[in-house]
């Protein structure tokens, strides 16, 4: 860890290195069949490649207009030109989930998609110290004429030693009239989580993603609209922090980078540290806090960068 330490009497600073300013390079991560493109429909059909399907509940009464399999799946988009062409889709397919409680799909190092009789290996990401992971996804809601308060889960998770799946990173979207504009342009949803710490129980753990339907039975019916999934890890920046006196106070500024948050904290002794102030959105420019310099004893600041 790099420290910048200036005196001002009686206030000694020092300027810790904690995650912030500086050019980050994202890591693009390869999701196998990230688009859904595979295997090739001419309409729509119930298999997705890479991808295992969640099982069917026991509720779930196949004696109706739909089996299980059929609630998700992927499906060709229209003709340009279509009333209902999406314009934005990337490629010419994207995935479909039915609007009702447990519908969806997941990938992770040990799923098997519909005609693997063991799993591929293919998708195999671990969650790596000293990295912030974002996922993003191109959604589309309100698909036969679902109800609003309709809801549709994106995650990033890990599983446990049991197996047991548990979510690191979620983002819940909840259908609205002016969700995404109209039925022909999908909108990108993210999930982020912060940067990974040696001490969290995912810390090395593979990473996994989950596309899942949470509608209420009350609010059933209809589809959403899932394609373009993205995968980056975003590596912690570094920040510079700078010191000047002015006027019985001294100004610690950085500078920031869009899409992470920074908190400046304090200690006394370098094991304990406590927020100052409110976490501050990073501007692609610089930022600032001002500490009054008349403190009975040294004290240490640091930033620290999350990702939003």
């Amino acid at each position: 860890m790099t420290s910048l330490r200036r005196s001002f009497a009686p206030l000694a600073l020092a300027g810790l290195v904690g995650g912030g300013a500086g050019s980050v390079a994202a890591q693009v991560l390869t999701i196998p069949n990230g688009s859904f493109e595979s295997p090739k429909t001419l309409f729509a059909g119930v298999f997705l490649d890479s991808w295992q399907k969640f099982p069917k509940p026991p509720w779930y009464d196949e004696s109706g207009p739909f089996l299980w399999d059929q609630v998700s799946g992927a499906f060709k988009n229209t003709a340009p030109g279509s009333f209902d062409h999406i314009v934005n889709l990337d490629g010419t397919q994207a995935a479909f989930v039915f609007a009702i409680p447990e519908a969806g799909f997941f990938q992770d190092y040990d799923s098997k998609d519909w005609n693997d009789s063991e799993p591929s290996r293919a998708f195999d990401v671990r969650f790596e110290v000293g990295k912030a992971y974002q996922l993003t996804a191109g959604i589309i809601g309100g698909g036969g004429n679902m109800r609003e308060g309709a809801t549709l889960d994106l995650s990033l998770y890990f599983r446990n030693d049991a197996g047991v799946v548990v979510p690191v990173g979620l983002t819940t979207i909840t259908n609205r009239a002016d969700l995404t504009p109209g039925r022909t342009n999908q909108v990108d949803f993210v999930v982020r989580v912060p940067v990974v710490q040696a001490t969290d129980p995912w810390a090395g753990r593979h990473l996994g993603i989950q596309v899942r339907s949470t509608t209420p039975f009350e609010l059933e019916g209809g589809y959403w609209d899932v394609d373009h999934m993205r995968l980056e890890a975003l590596p912690e920046p570094t920040v510079t922090l700078k010191l000047e006196s002015r006027e019985g106070q001294v100004r610690l500024s950085w500078e920031s980078l869009a899409g992470w948050t920074y908190q400046l904290q304090t200690s006394s002794n370098l094991e304990v540290w406590t927020d100052w102030g409110a976490p501050l959105p990073g501007t692609e420019g610089e930022l600032e806090q001002w500490v009054p310099a008349d403190q009975a004893q040294p004290t240490m600041f640091r930033v620290r960068a999350s990702a939003r």
